[in-house]
C-alpha cells in the first residue's frame, strides 16, 4: 500500500494563498505516484486534517524553510511522533535543482552580473531552519558568481529593507530580490513594495517543486516499511 502524501501548510491568511497550494496538491496528485490529502488552514484545522487520513501516511510540509514562518510555527506544533503508521519530512530546503531554478529565475526578472542580490527569506525561531537559508545563499552565489545578502522579513536580522539598503550605501544601484518564498501571499506584497530591479516569483509553480516533493516522499515511506 502507497502511503499518503499528507501535505501541511498555513493557509488562514489569505486566499490566493490557499489557492496556490491547493493547486500544488493537485499537480502532485496529478503524477499519479501517490495518493495525496491537503492538511491546510489553521493550526486546529491541520491538526485535525492530519489526525483524519488513515495511515500508513508521510506529513510533508507545504513550504520552504525559513520560508514561511506561520508554517513553520504550525508544523512543529503537530504532534507527529504520537501519529501512528506515519512519518514527516522536513521543509523543502537547500536543494542544487530548485537553487538552480532560483538562479534562473532571476535573471528572467531582469538581473545582470553587475547588480547586487539578496536573498529573501521569511525568517523562524529555528537554527536549522536558519542554517539552510544560509546554505541556499552560498548555493546561490556560487551559481551566479556574485555575491548574495540575506534578508528576512520576520524574526531575524538584517531585514530584507536593510539588506538592500546596505548594497546601495555599498555602492550597487541595482538590487535584484531573489524570493525563498514556496507560494505566493499576503507577505509577498512586502517584496513587491521594494525598490529593486528585479523580483523573483514564488518558487511555485515549477514542476521541480513536484518532483523534489515526491522524492521526499520515496525516501520517506521506506521507513515505514
Amino acid at each position: 500500500m502507497v502511503p499518503t502524501m499528507v501535505l501541511v501548510a498555513d493557509d488562514s491568511r489569505d486566499a490566493h494563498r490557499r489557492e496556490a497550494l491547493c493547486g500544488l496538491a493537485e499537480a502532485v496528485a496529478d503524477r499519479g505516484e501517490a495518493p495525496v490529502a491537503q492538511a491546510f488552514g489553521s493550526p486546529d484545522e491541520v491538526a485535525a486534517a492530519v489526525r483524519s487520513v488513515p495511515g500508513p501516511k508521510v506529513v510533508v510540509p507545504a513550504f520552504v524553510a525559513g520560508g514561511d514562518v506561520a508554517s513553520a510555527h504550525l508544523f512543529s506544533r503537530l504532534d507527529l511522533a504520537h501519529l501512528e503508521n506515519s512519518c514527516h519530512t522536513s521543509p523543502l530546503g537547500a536543494v542544487p535543482s530548485i537553487v538552480a531554478d532560483l538562479a534562473g529565475r532571476l535573471g528572467e526578472a531582469g538581473w545582470s552580473p553587475q547588480d547586487g542580490v539578496v536573498l529573501a527569506a521569511d525568517g523562524t525561531t529555528g537554527a536549522e531552519e536558519r542554517q539552510v537559508v544560509m546554505d541556499v545563499a552560498r548555493m546561490l552565489s556560487r551559481r551566479l558568481s556574485a555575491p548574495v545578502q540575506v534578508g528576512y522579513l520576520r524574526t531575524w536580522a538584517p531585514s530584507v529593507f536593510d539588506a538592500v539598503d546596505r548594497l546601495r550605501r555599498d555602492g550597487r544601484e541595482r538590487v535584484a530580490v531573489a524570493a525563498w518564498r514556496l507560494v505566493d501571499g499576503p507577505d509577498f506584497d512586502l517584496l513587491r513594495g521594494l525598490d529593486v530591479t528585479a523580483l523573483t516569483a514564488p518558487l511555485w509553480p515549477s514542476d521541480l517543486v513536484v518532483d523534489t516533493l515526491l522524492a521526499q516522499h520515496r525516501a520517506a515511506k521506506g521507513r515505514l516499511v
